[in-house]
């Protein structure tokens, strides 16, 4: 009997190795290498392969290419909407991935409810019954009419449901229990889900359905599914969310037909998702008054300004050795900025264990929450609060000197409209300030001038 053939996968890119490696040669990525059986097609006369044959194309001159915008629509969520550049688009194939449980096959039954008012939309589950799915869409009070079922886990029978019904819309949750009996690779592997994923966009673009596609990926992103689908995809949304917070964020890691820095926020309540169209409250509810290392700072997620929370906590080491945690902040920025404070701040933070924390689920990765961490960093230190009414935007060099930013007048708006009256921001900028009315600026020039201005 042959021995059956066997590749190595990297689950960040999927580039594809005949031996096991523990770097991946393409991105470098460690401990990423999977083995897999190698994907043998037995024949050639399956739904998935008259998808891609069907129709036979002729290279044609870039005169004759008709350029027109893409039709959109509304799928009945402005955060979605927005996150996907306007609303979906038809012939699309978006891929929403995100950890088990977060509220992906939530997001997607519901917005069917408005989809449904317009289109014909097939849901194919893999993991649910037609029934469950039926209770659950009774419990979001979804609509009956123009919505069809099908619990189907087979590729073939799936693009045949698809060429007999002709949806508007197509959603295929899950993308890792579909598989293709072509191929002997077991379902989830990397090999089924790249062969069921390139069927789909045949289906896509041969047919103009707009299918949304859902992958699980772990706590390490590394799952077979979403990372080495990115290129084969039209969009990639992220969902992301702490498994003890009821906010959930959506972004978008890849959009062709957008930007792809937008975010849109949604609460976990008990009939589904709830749209937060106001963000930067919903961030800051419950914060503390009179707290030394507590401050707010305002980011930039596409052309919308947040206001975020960046709490510090300095607390004497009680070994040789001190602990260094950050959750919501670039870690390696965050060590920066403990050097920077201590070097050009005048404060002795070596012997002391450091834990910074970003309120509300968000990652602050641009370097305009440099001067509320710092600041954070010397209220925590000096055991003195921030006043309440006070933001802190600016970049923050090694020198210790302060920078600006980027939209900073969007942000000052931003801040003022939230009810603080006072914003620290570096006294050099790249354009003039325009102070909203009730707004006091605070010009430093540098991190010592911040810390003894507030603390």
């Amino acid at each position: 009997m042959a021995k059956a053939k066997t590749l190595f996968y990297c689950t960040e890119c999927g580039t594809e190795s005949l031996k096991w490696q523990g770097r991946c040669p393409a991105c470098g990525a460690w401990n990423t290498i999977v083995e897999q059986p190698a994907a043998e097609v037995k024949k050639k006369s399956s739904a998935a392969a008259s998808v891609r044959h069907s129709g036979m194309r002729r290279p044609r001159p870039i005169a004759e290419v008709e350029a027109v915008d893409e039709l959109r629509f509304n799928t009945g969520m402005n955060e979605l909407d927005r996150v996907l550049g306007g609303g979906a688009v038809r012939g699309a194939l978006v891929l929403v991935g995100g950890a088990p449980g977060i509220g992906k096959s939530t997001l997607m039954l519901q917005i069917c409810d408005n989809l449904c008012r317009f289109a014909n939309v097939l849901y194919v589950s893999g993991e649910e019954s037609e029934r469950q799915i039926k209770l659950r869409a009774q419990r979001l009070g979804v609509r009956d009419e123009g919505l069809y079922l099908y619990s189907e886990t087979n590729l073939d029978d799936i693009v045949a449901a698809v060429q007999e019904q002709k949806p508007d819309i197509l959603i295929v949750d899950s993308i890792q229990t579909i598989y293709n009996g072509d191929s002997n690779s077991s379902p989830g592997s990397v090999a089924q889900v790249k062969e069921c994923t390139m069927a789909l966009m045949h289906l896509a673009k041969g047919m103009g359905v707009t299918i949304f596609v859902v992958g699980h990926i772990n706590k390490e992103g590394s799952l077979a599914g979403p990372k080495v689908l990115e290129h084969m995809v039209d969009c990639v949304l992220h969902f992301e969310g702490e498994e003890h917070n009821s906010y959930r964020i959506l972004r978008a890691a890849k959009n062709r037909f957008g930007a792809t820095n937008e975010i849109g926020v949604f609460e976990m309540v008990d009939k589904g998702l709830v749209e937060v169209p106001n963000p930067s409250e919903a961030m800051l509810s419950g914060r503390p008054e009179n707290m030394p290392g507590s401050c707010v700072t305002c980011v930039m997620e596409g052309v919308r300004p947040v206001l975020a929370e960046v709490q510090a906590l300095l607390a004497p080491s009680a070994y040789g050795n001190s602990r260094r945690t950050s959750n919501g902040f670039d870690y390696n920025r965050a060590m920066m900025m403990l050097a920077v404070l201590e070097k050009r701040g005048g404060l002795m933070l070596s012997n002391c264990d450091f834990y910074v924390n970003v309120i509300g689920g968000l990652t602050l990765d641009e370097p305009a929450a440099d001067l509320a961490l710092i600041v954070a960093l010397a209220s925590s230190f000096r055991d003195k609060p921030v006043p309440y009414d006070l933001a802190a935007v600016g970049e923050v060099g090694l020198t210790g000197e302060l920078r600006s930013v980027s939209a900073i007048n969007q942000r000052l708006s931003e801040v003022r409209r939230l009810g603080f009256t006072k914003c620290l921001v570096p006294s050099r900028s790249s354009g003039k300030l325009l102070a909203p009315d009730g707004l006091d600026l605070i010009r430093v020039g540098n991190i010592r001038e911040a810390i003894a201005v507030l603390v």
